[in-house]
C-alpha cells in the first residue's frame, strides 16, 4: 500500500490541513487505534443519458467548479456508429443539473443542444479552468483530448468553457497510449501544469505522470509508484489536488476486472469499481487495495465501464462532498450518480470501544488554534494533548486538561482549561497526542 517513504525529519506543517489519507503524520498507535477508509453514501441520479445527442454509451465526466457553479462536461455517443460529441451539463448546487442549449453545433439536423465541441477529440475530451494567475484571458479553459492522427493529446484553449478551439495542431504528449481520460491541472503548489494520463505497464493499464510549465512543453511521463501493492488495471485516474488540502493530491482510479463476468446475458466480459490513492509529490502513491466504491447491489452496475468516478469534487454542504459516478453503461437507463461522503472523510483514525491513542511525528506549526473534525458515538470520546519532541506535554496542554470531546463536528477548536489559543507553541518542536475511544 505505501509508496511513500516515511522521513525521520521534523515537518514545518505551517496552518495547513492534514488528512488521514497516509500514515505522513502518524508516529505512534497503540491500542486499537487504526486508519479507516469511508465510504461514499448513494444518493439520488442527477442526469439520465437520454438526450438524442447523449444516449448509453456516453462517459469520461469531468465536474469543475467555476465561479459559484458547476459544470459537467462528458462524452456523448448514442450508437458506436453513429460518433460522439462532447457535452457539457450546468448546476449551481452539484445535485441539479440542466443542459445549457448552446446553438454551437448541429447534431440530427438541429443546434438545439447542449454540445461544447464536436469532431477529433471530443471522444475524452477533459477541460479544467486554468487557475495559473498568468494564463491569458483568452486561455482561462484548457483541455487535453486524443485528436491527433496517432495515440497522442492535443491542448485545446478557451475564454469561457463553451467555445473551444486547438492551442495548436501538433500534439503536446506522445508516449502513452491515452485511450481513456486523461487530464491536466495546474498545481498552485508547485507553480506548474500536471498531466496524468493513460498507458500500458507491462500489458497492464496504468497511470503516467508529466509536468509542464506552459502546458506546451512536457517532461516525459513517469509511471506512478504504489509501492507493494500488486499491479492491477486503473481504467481512469480522476486525480486532483484536495481543494481543502492542496498539498495533497488524490485519485479516485477505476480499477478494472477484465476476465470476470456476473451477468451471463451480458455481451462483454470486465468488472470495475473505484480506489482510493494519495500523493504528497505526484508520483509515488498509497493506494487502498479495499475498494472505496463497490458496485452495489444493481445488476446493471455489475456489468462492463461502469462505476467510473468522475474527475471532480463538489461542496454540496458544510458538512458533505458529492462525487459522481456512472451505471448502467450499454443499457438506455445509462446515468450519473451522485454519492456524498463527510467532508475530509475518506479516511479517518479511529479507535472502538477499548480505546486507542495516536502520538504524531515531531512537527512545527504557526497559527493560534487547533482545529479537529470528529465523530463519536454517545459513550465515546477524544482528548488532545500537545507535547515536546520526547513526548512530555507541555504545560497547560496535557490530556488531563483538555475538553472531553464527544459529539459530531466538522470544524472545532480544541479547548483546554486554559483555552484554545496555542500560539505560544508557535514554532517549537511539538507531537499531538489523542485519545480516543470509540471515536473517529
Amino acid at each position: 500500500m505505501h509508496a511513500q517513504p516515511k522521513e525521520k525529519t521534523m515537518v514545518g506543517l505551517g496552518t495547513r490541513l492534514e488528512l488521514f489519507v497516509d500514515d505522513f503524520v502518524i508516529d505512534d498507535l497503540t491500542g486499537d487505534a487504526a486508519r479507516k477508509l469511508h465510504h461514499p453514501q448513494r444518493r439520488e441520479v442527477v442526469l439520465e443519458l437520454n438526450k438524442p445527442w447523449e444516449g448509453p454509451f456516453c462517459g469520461y465526466f469531468t465536474l469543475m467548479p467555476d465561479d459559484g457553479k458547476f459544470r459537467l462536461y462528458y462524452r456523448g455517443w448514442p450508437d458506436l456508429e453513429k460518433g460522439d460529441c462532447a457535452c457539457v451539463a450546468e448546476s449551481d448546487d452539484g445535485i441539479h443539473f440542466t443542459r445549457p442549449n448552446l446553438g454551437l453545433f448541429e447534431w440530427d439536423g438541429s443546434k438545439d443542444n447542449s454540445i461544447v465541441w464536436l469532431g477529433a477529440g471530443c471522444h475524452n475530451f477533459t477541460p479544467f479552468k486554468d487557475t495559473n494567475p498568468d494564463a491569458p484571458a483568452e486561455q482561462r479553459y484548457k483541455a487535453l483530448a486524443s485528436a491527433g492522427p496517432k495515440a497522442s493529446l492535443v491542448a485545446f484553449v478557451s475564454p469561457d468553457g463553451e467555445h473551444w478551439s486547438k492551442l495548436r495542431d501538433e500534439p503536446v504528449l506522445t508516449d502513452g497510449a491515452f485511450d481513456s481520460q486523461n487530464l491536466a491541472f495546474y498545481d498552485t503548489v508547485r507553480g506548474e501544469y500536471v498531466a496524468y494520463y493513460r498507458d500500458f505497464h507491462n500489458g497492464v493499464r496504468d497511470i503516467k505522470r508529466a509536468t509542464s510549465k506552459d502546458f506546451l512543453t512536457w517532461t516525459p511521463g513517469e509511471w506512478l509508484d504504489y509501492g507493494d501493492t500488486p499491479p492491477e488495471h486503473l481504467y481512469t485516474n480522476a486525480a486532483l489536488p484536495y481543494p481543502r488540502a492542496p498539498h495533497l493530491t488524490l485519485a479516485f482510479p477505476c480499477r478494472f476486472v477484465p476476465d470476470r463476468k456476473k451477468l451471463p446475458e451480458h455481451k462483454e466480459t470486465g468488472l470495475n469499481d473505484g480506489v482510493l490513492m494519495s500523493s504528497r509529490d505526484g508520483l509515488h502513491w498509497d493506494r487502498w487495495r479495499e475498494a472505496f466504491l463497490r458496485p452495489g447491489p444493481d445488476p446493471l452496475c455489475w456489468t462492463d465501464r461502469n462505476n467510473y468516478i468522475a474527475w471532480g469534487l463538489a461542496q454540496t454542504s458544510p458538512e458533505e462532498l458529492s462525487l459522481y459516478w456512472t451505471e448502467h453503461y450499454r443499457y438506455p437507463t445509462y446515468r450519473l450518480r451522485r454519492g456524498t461522503i463527510r467532508t475530509d472523510g475518506f479516511v479517518s483514525l479511529g479507535a472502538g470501544a477499548a480505546g486507542g491513542e495516536l502520538l504524531t511525528r515531531p512537527f512545527t506549526f504557526t497559527g493560534k488554534h487547533l482545529v479537529v473534525n470528529y465523530d463519536t458515538s454517545a459513550a465515546g470520546s477524544v482528548r488532545f494533548e500537545l507535547c515536546t519532541e520526547a513526548g512530555d506535554p507541555y504545560e497547560g496542554f496535557a490530556l488531563a486538561d483538555s475538553e472531553q470531546l464527544y459529539g459530531s463536528e466538522i470544524t472545532h477548536e480544541v479547548k483546554w482549561t486554559n483555552g484554545s489559543n496555542v500560539s505560544t507553541l508557535a514554532g517549537k518542536p511539538t507531537r499531538l497526542r489523542v485519545r480516543l475511544k470509540d471515536a473517529d
